[in-house]
């Protein structure tokens, strides 16, 4: 990651609400927001975690019998990677020359994961990433990723990478982002309306700290994208006057952070959606890891190090196993036109 671009450009965070368990609807919305990121001069726009087709907050509000009724409609409406569905948030970046990660619920057979795509200006798919370890309740929905998905990768802009919200406090997992040398980070966070007053943190006070100390300690841009709870949201998930307490309309602090921590724009109203800019510079970047390089002149490799397996691990590993290597191989009829004698191997191991 030697090469170095432009050493300014635009950063922009969206703010807003899905079209709730619907995904089309969302991609049309999508689409129009990424347009408007570019026609203001955006050259990357960062979108908030799951938005497509929305965060589940069923998951937090009652028993799983209860939330069970949304399941089929938020599978049906997941994402599906190599879809048209998805090919055309590809195609929006490409149009309108922007660089675009945005999060939803991927699809992938029976299982859906927490993901975030990756797509460069020339419309190329750079990465989807899994959340490495959905949070809490999150894991009675989605499955987990695995370390190819925490990596930074080479834009014109500087090396980008993106995380989803409480992968951010997550010490080693940054510490894994910081020293692929990221430059310009992602932050996509559900809205922070869930349980207010009841779980601060849960609340903007702090996730919104998170995302600073991330710009901070990392010395890097951090677009931190958060959604909007919709009041057609509330009225949908919260048939009770206790749900209503737990899942208020709004929730929505998205902000930009440079690599010193400092916020970069204003923000907006917690109900109010909208994109919020802000310019970068590659010398701020140097300037800030100039006194603080986490995993580089400012480490202690002789004290403490991080152990990272990045290869992507799979629950099932297609083997081939030459005929002539299993013992009892000549008593086995083949089934099929395979040459995996599992019968055998099976046998040979009881």
């Amino acid at each position: 990651m030697a090469k170095q671009g432009k050493k300014q450009f635009r950063l922009a965070a969206v703010q807003a609400a899905p079209v709730f368990l619907d995904r089309d609807a969302t991609i049309e919305k999508s689409i129009a927001l990424i347009e408007e990121a570019a026609s203001n001069g955006a050259d990357l726009v960062g979108f908030p975690e799951l938005w497509i087709p929305g965060y589940p907050c069923w998951i937090w509000l009652g028993s799983p019998a209860w939330g069970m009724q949304f399941v089929p409609r938020y599978h049906e409406n997941s994402l599906v990677l190599g879809s048209p569905e998805a090919q055309s948030l590809v195609d929006a970046a490409r149009i309108n020359d922007i660089h675009v990660v945005i999060g939803y619920s991927e699809k992938a057979g029976g299982s859906l994961y927490i993901g975030q795509m990756i797509v460069n200006r020339k419309g190329e798919v750079v990465a989807t990433r899994r959340k490495l370890k959905p949070t809490h309740v999150e894991r009675s929905v989605f499955g987990e990723g695995n370390g190819s998905d925490l990596a930074v990768h080479e834009f014109d802009i500087g090396n980008v990478g993106a995380l989803c919200c409480w992968e951010h406090l997550q010490p080693l997992s940054k510490y894994a982002m910081y020293s692929q040398n990221e430059q310009i980070h992602v932050a996509s966070w559900p809205s922070f309306s869930l349980y207010r007053g009841i779980a601060y943190a849960l609340g903007p006070g702090l996730n919104g700290a998170a995302s600073q100390l991330y710009a901070g300690e990392g010395g890097c841009y951090v677009v931190a994208s958060s959604a909007v709870v919709s009041p057609e949201m509330v009225e949908m998930l919260c048939d009770t006057q206790d749900k209503r307490d737990l899942l208020p309309a709004g929730g929505g602090a998205s902000m930009i952070f440079g690599p010193d921590g400092a916020p970069l724009c204003e923000p907006l109203a917690e109900d109010e959606e909208g994109i919020l800019y802000a310019d970068g510079d590659m010398a701020m970047i140097w300037i800030a890891k100039s006194a603080a390089d986490p995993s580089g002149h400012y480490s202690r490799p002789d004290v403490t190090r991080l152990l990272l397996n990045r290869s992507a691990m799979t629950p099932v590993e297609n083997m081939r196993v030459p005929i002539d290597e299993v013992e009892g191989a000549a008593d086995v009829e083949p089934v099929g036109h395979s040459d995996v004698l599992v019968g055998a191997a099976e046998e040979k191991g009881r």
